[in-house]
């Protein structure tokens, strides 16, 4: 038996929707298991404890499509960051696995410690995973340095090499029971409540949209645009009921989508490499992408509409088996 720290990166929900099926693996395998999870408040209840809350290194969405770059510099204390690293003390654990994850990763690297990526990300930055036609030195940079692993695990939407995995698929989606009434689920969290009520009825005033939005507090109608804030059970709900679903080019959102039979539309936020990179591998299995929602896209979005293109794919419940090679490999 052993003692296994496990640190989720909290910025966005992908990352801690998968450490819903990850940690009870975890604490079914090992004498301890400690979490670690750094970042904004997470907007998803977490049924597990947390043992280390940590400010780390966040983004901050921005509500015309990309990153808040202003914002996030300036929630970022880089003195805070640097006392979070040098305190936590990764060295008391038989393991610490990772999903992209800063402090611990740099507390790691600090103290010579070996960090065990278990990611999407990792999987973006092997060699044989899709890159968009444009590459972006600096961003794949980012991608490589924020939280750097002494061995790597990963999740994609495709087995493009033998160490990366397809997507975990939470059970509470894998339970859904999918149908379709209509709707269509949208969840662009770079875009704020106008911007996105103005184009979607913009696109069509018949269809009924159901917004997910990470500015919003409170529910609100607009004519065939339905705003929610940000909820678990009522997206997940949204989802299995909906027609389509247009969402950014993340990971968790898309591949829950695909794996519900959903049509599925997706526009990468701005100045982020990882969703660029995840847009070209949607688009190599037939996705379409959109890169914003100007006038000269919209006939793209309207002939997704009117179609009823789904993509066929097979992602397997296999987190076990993943956590198991892991544990037998790294311990």
């Amino acid at each position: 038996m052993s003692r296994i720290l496990y640190a989720i990166q909290g910025t966005g929900n992908g990352h801690l929707s998968r450490a819903l099926d990850v940690v009870p693996l975890l604490q079914a395998r090992c004498e301890r298991l400690d979490v670690l999870v750094s970042g904004p408040p997470a907007d998803l209840p977490l049924p597990f404890e947390v043992h280390h809350k940590a400010q780390g290194m966040g983004f901050a969405f921005g509500k015309k499509g990309g990153i808040n770059f202003v914002k996030t510099f300036a929630q970022f204390n880089s003195g805070k960051f640097l006392h979070e690293v040098r305190h936590l003390p990764v060295e008391k654990y038989d393991l610490v696995i990772n999903d992209f994850e800063p402090v611990s990763s740099w507390a790691c690297k600090l103290r010579h410690v070996p960090c065990v990526a278990l990611s999407h990300q990792s999987a973006v930055l092997h060699a044989a995973a899709p890159r968009p036609d444009r590459e972006d030195p600096a961003g794949r940079a980012v991608l490589k340095h924020y939280a750097p692993s002494t061995a790597q695990y990963g999740f994609h939407f495709q087995r493009y090499a033998p160490e990366i995995f397809t997507p975990v698929i939470r059970q509470q989606v894998r339970e859904l029971s999918p149908a379709n009434e209509g709707h269509y689920t949208v969840y662009l969290p770079a875009f704020d409540e106008e911007m996105l009520v103005e184009r979607l009825q913009h696109l069509s005033r018949s269809v009924r949209w159901e917004v997910f939005s990470k500015h919003s507090a409170v529910p609100a109608n607009y004519g065939n645009v339905r705003i929610w804030p940000v909820s678990g059970p009522a997206f997940l709900d949204s989802l299995a009921r909906a027609a389509g679903v247009l969402c950014g080019a993340g990971f968790e959102t898309p591949a829950e989508a695909l794996y519900l039979g959903k049509k599925l539309l997706v526009m990468p936020m701005k100045q982020q490499y990882e969703q660029q990179c995840n847009a070209a591998a949607l688009a190599k299995m037939g996705v379409p992408v959109i890169k914003s929602f100007k006038d000269k896209n919209l006939d793209k979005v309207d002939q997704w509409l009117h179609e009823d293109q789904v993509i066929a794919v097979n992602y397997p419940d296999q987190t076990a088996q993943v956590i198991d090679q892991l544990l037998r490999e790294q311990l």
